[in-house]
């Protein structure tokens, strides 16, 4: 049976997602009105999100629910 190979995560996955966010948007505006832009900004939404949501579950001010 194989071995995963692991990766050591330097940048935290907030800024990861964030700099996908990034990425996605600068594609998007190189690219014509459609389908295939439309894509790219939906998926840098979802990243922008995600970091979001990232950024907040690992926030100290986070309660447990009660």
């Amino acid at each position: 049976m194989q071995e995963r190979r692991r990766f050591k995560q330097i940048d935290p996955l907030d800024k990861r997602l964030s700099e996908e966010a990034e990425r996605l948007r600068k594609e998007a505006r190189g690219t014509p009105p459609g389908v295939e832009r439309a894509k790219l900004i939906r998926r840098a939404r979802l990243a922008e999100t995600g970091s979001h949501i990232s950024e907040w579950l690992s926030s100290p001010g986070l309660k447990a629910p009660t």
